[in-house]
């Protein structure tokens, strides 16, 4: 008796909330990696400058090219043309095999988030080979996770609920990081490697409810009626028309012109939003160190993981009512109103610097939560432009993600060579002796000359307002191209059911 009622109330859950839950996993471990990867392999195991940077070089192209891989070897069965006969996979045998996917990799993550805390190769060997474990999981966790939004829903409504628990759940993992303050400590490891291991325990035993519920809900199907309804009962692993090779598969995304100029816009705000996240210290540094307390900054600099999905809770009750479309244009006009009503302020206003600075961080992180409706959308305009036997969701993720990662590794190049071009400042600048036998992997920069400070001050303003109007100009140009809005996405939604129920033995409702 003392089991069956929690069984009960969690069996009484509703569907969006579990797969909304998936969300809380991922980030309570995701935050601490962001936050303390770096500073622990430099500071606590003494990773040398050569093994670091080779280190982050094989991560980069793994990062890049990992995407389109799973989402290649996850969803090609479903590139060919529609079946004529037969019976085969159904949708929901589809949603299946992704819940089943996250249930084996979401512990698999928990488990290589994990190894980074705890020494047991060389520094430069677990550095690269933790990179690389983890981002491979997580890779696989998002892209089956981000699948099931455009798999469990066809409606806008529908997928729009389900992307409101996701940021219900997010801003609540996010506060793992405020917690990981209290645990923090170069000098004795062992309570933040206690800490981690909660964090690790919790999420992998959370991935492992959460998608046995999931799963029991979709098998249920049957049986059971609710809010969220699973798009319609395709038959796939019958005689096909035709297999398509990656080839094909390229040259159809090359004649998808929404899907290229939606990766134009999406590229520019990847490369905005790692641009806030590299440059956020520094901008508080220079421009606000003088008016606001450390605890200020750090409060500031926390508070900006949580806000960004508190910041969608109410923006997605706007998407049912206007569209995705809508709210992202309004959003990029925001971004380039405050930006040029700040430029126009002058540095010279500590109070509107501080509101800019944040709410510049957190409407451009947010934009980049509300873009993941947006490429549902795409997945089921290519299976209507294309004639696919069934949606290749997480595939289609996957080619998004690597044509926009490099945003990532443009943001602090482009920024710190911009900085060093207008004010002379190298933020990489290293003394002329170097200390034989330091414990430093690599001495800190040094800090401005007086007579540069004003300098480097003018220029950390001017790189803070400039880059968010010329992105703002870039992605409202490519996004007035997008086309797949209003009534066109309304006859893609009505052309994808009307081929599902085509091919429909039954259609079932959760």
């Amino acid at each position: 008796m003392g089991l069956a009622r929690p069984q009960a109330w969690l069996s009484g859950l509703p569907t969006a909330m579990v797969y909304g839950s998936l969300a809380l996993f991922t980030t309570i471990l995701h935050n601490v990696f962001l936050l303390y990867y770096v500073d622990t392999f430099v500071s606590v195991y003494k990773i040398n400058k050569i093994s670091f940077w080779v280190g982050e070089t094989v991560f980069l192209l793994w990062n890049s090219f990992n995407d389109p891989l799973f989402g290649w070897l996850s969803d090609r069965h479903f590139l060919s043309s529609r079946p004529r006969t037969g019976t085969g996979l159904s949708s929901r045998a589809v949603v299946l095999t992704r819940v089943q996917a996250l249930g084996w990799h979401g512990p698999l993550l928990a488990l290589s988030f994990l190894a980074f805390w705890v020494p047991w190769a060389p520094a430069g060997l677990q550095f690269l080979l933790c990179l690389c474990l983890y981002d491979g999981f997580l890779t696989l966790v998002d892209l089956h996770h981000h699948a099931l939004l455009a798999d469990l829903a066809l409606s806008a409504h529908g997928r729009t609920h389900l992307n409101f628990y996701c940021s219900l759940f997010s801003a609540a993992g996010s506060l793992s990081v405020f917690a990981s303050y209290a645990f923090w400590n170069k000098e004795d490891f062992s309570s933040f490697r206690a800490f981690c291991v909660a964090l690790a325990a919790g999420s992998g035993l959370g991935f492992l409810g959460a998608t046995q519920l999931l799963r029991r809900r979709v098998e249920a199907t049957r049986k059971d009626s609710g809010l969220l309804s699973l798009t319609p009962q395709l038959l796939v692993g019958a005689e096909e028309v035709g297999s398509i090779t990656l080839g094909q598969y390229l040259r159809q995304l090359a004649r998808h012109q929404n899907f290229l100029w939606f990766v134009g816009m999406d590229l520019v705000q990847v490369f905005h939003c790692h641009f806030n996240s590299n440059f956020f210290p520094l901008f508080l540094e220079h421009l606000l160190s003088d008016h606001i307390s450390r605890s200020t900054g750090s409060f500031l600099l926390g508070i900006s993981y949580v806000a960004p999905h508190l910041n969608n809770l109410y923006f997605l009750p706007l998407c049912r009512r206007w569209g995705v479309y809508a709210v992202v244009r309004a959003l990029f006009l925001l971004k380039l109103g405050l930006s040029l009503l700040m430029l126009l302020a002058g540095p010279e206003h500590p109070g509107l610097l501080c509101i800019f600075i944040a709410s510049n961080r957190v409407f451009t992180e947010g934009t980049c939560k509300l873009l993941t409706l947006v490429v549902t959308d795409l997945v089921d305009e290519d299976l209507v432009l294309n004639h696919r036997q069934q949606a290749a969701s997480a595939l289609l993720f996957g080619m998004v993600a690597l044509v926009t990662k490099p945003g990532q590794t443009f943001a602090p190049l482009l920024g710190t060579w911009l900085l060093c071009f207008y004010t002379g400042h190298d933020l990489f600048q290293q003394p002329t002796v170097t200390p034989v036998g330091s414990t430093q992997p690599w001495p800190e920069p040094p800090a401005p000359a007086p007579a540069q400070a004003p300098m480097l001050r003018q220029g950390c303003f001017y790189l803070l307002v400039l880059v968010p109007i010329t992105c703002a100009l870039l992605q409202l140009f490519t996004w007035s191209q997008f086309t797949l809005h209003g009534r066109r996405l309304h006859m893609v939604k009505a052309q994808r059911q009307n081929l599902a129920q085509a091919q429909t033995l039954d259609i079932k409702t959760v």
